[in-house]
């Protein structure tokens, strides 16, 4: 196992100094799943929604959140992200989510990536829980990164 990373040497917890690494592109592509019933599903179809189209309303709440992710996540670095795009689409179980991030820098997006499927997950929950109240969030996972010391691609089962 490797060392931890964001800790000092003397145990105090403590930000990442990246300032001696390499500026470098570097992308993620986070997914997630939000469970919903068919009854459900056939109102977004039918964009009958009583709060309105929860998709678009995701996918935007999914992108500011990107760009927000220092704020909500403590010892994350501030980032330019060059790319932040959400998408938000109907399927036989509910709405699948994808975000895929994009910057130029010493650290990954990894949680930007992962941080915008939250928040877009929960949206979808919030527009929609007027109509079900057992809505399920689920899979939310890193798909890829690329840039850095490795890259990640996960394996398709």
């Amino acid at each position: 196992m490797s060392e931890l990373s964001h800790f000092d040497n003397a145990g105090n917890i403590s930000m990442v100094d990246v300032s001696d690494k390499p500026q470098s592109h570097r992308t993620a592509v986070a997914s997630g799943k939000v469970l919903l019933s068919s009854e459900t599903i056939a109102i977004l179809q039918n964009q009958t929604n009583p709060k309105g189209d929860p998709l678009e309303i995701a996918r935007i709440a999914g992108i500011m959140a990107a760009k927000q992710t220092s704020e909500l996540i403590p010892l994350c670095h501030q980032l330019n992200l060059s790319k932040a795009d959400v998408t938000a689409e109907i399927t036989e179980y509910g709405i699948h989510l994808t975000a895929a991030v994009k910057t130029n820098s010493q650290t990954g997006v990894e949680m930007e990536a992962l941080t915008a499927i939250s928040v877009a997950a929960l949206t979808i929950y919030d527009m929609c829980k007027a109509v079900q109240k057992d809505i399920e969030i689920t899979e939310i996972r890193l798909e890829t990164k690329t840039g850095g010391k490795s890259d990640f691609r996960r394996d398709r089962i």
